[in-house]
């Protein structure tokens, strides 16, 4: 008896024990729910993002072309890159590039690439976020070529190259048949691309697309956005075209 009251009462220290722990407040206004809301959707996101591109690691294979439109550090670029496909990293910031240039010199089956893509070739003024000074490396995945942005400094802007990414898509298809996988996430750019893309029948070119789109910053762009998302999901399954990247 006397050992299995012992158990018993250790048993209770340690429910007891969790219980002590402070806990967070459940959210008592309607703003507060909105945004454990958000923030569970988001995990939700991030957690589907997580496994679906570690399918997509697992069935590319070398002579595979894989694009990281927005590589900024290159977290995904590094994961395409060990599948033994060919990557194209895309990053239009100098301060982001000079990192991925570094991280990916000796990778041969990598290629980077300083330059933004769009709509159209030439140059264009990539503005940075308004904390960038402070904190360069984790602002740089905010720079964008477009206007009106969140915590956007206009004013900290650097002009860096453009490359016409439907035109470029259908080089690439054309001299190696299709394109394996394309991930965007480029700052509100991608919205002219996707339509571009859409509207041209492109996505027959690309076996699987992830873009995540970002409506929440541009406020006036909202109706394209669900126009885009409704056509998309009309259209295509998700695992073909995904717009709920993160």
């Amino acid at each position: 008896m006397m050992a299995e009251d012992e158990d018993f009462s250790e048993e209770t220290q340690g429910k007891r024990g969790k219980k002590d722990r402070k806990t967070k407040p459940l959210p008592a206004t309607a703003e507060e729910v909105e945004a454990l809301i958000r923030r569970q959707k988001r995990n939700l996101r991030k957690a589907w993002a997580e496994g679906y591109l570690t399918a997509i690691t697992a069935m590319l294979k070398p002579g595979d072309l894989a694009v990281d439109c927005g590589a900024n550090m290159g977290v995904v670029t590094e994961r395409l890159m060990q599948s033994g496909a060919n990557v194209v990293a895309f990053e239009p910031d100098p301060y982001a590039f000079s990192i991925l240039e570094q991280k990916f010199a000796h990778c041969e089956n990598v290629t980077v690439v300083n330059a933004a893509v769009g709509v159209g070739g030439g140059t264009v003024r990539l503005m940075r976020a308004d904390n960038f000074g402070e904190n360069p490396e984790g602002a740089s995945v905010k720079s964008t070529i477009l206007d009106g942005g969140r915590r956007i400094d206009a004013a900290n802007s650097v002009e860096v190259p453009l490359i016409d990414f439907p035109s470029w898509i259908r080089e690439q298809s054309a001299a190696t048949g299709e394109i394996a996988f394309v991930k965007m996430d480029i700052e509100g750019a991608e919205l002219d691309i996707l339509e571009k893309m859409h509207s041209d029948q492109m996505f027959a070119l690309v076996r699987c697309l992830v873009a995540e789109t970002h409506e929440r910053k541009f406020k006036d762009l909202r109706d394209r956005y669900k126009a885009l998302r409704d056509a998309v999901a009309e259209a295509y399954p998700a695992g073909k075209v995904n717009l709920d990247w993160i």
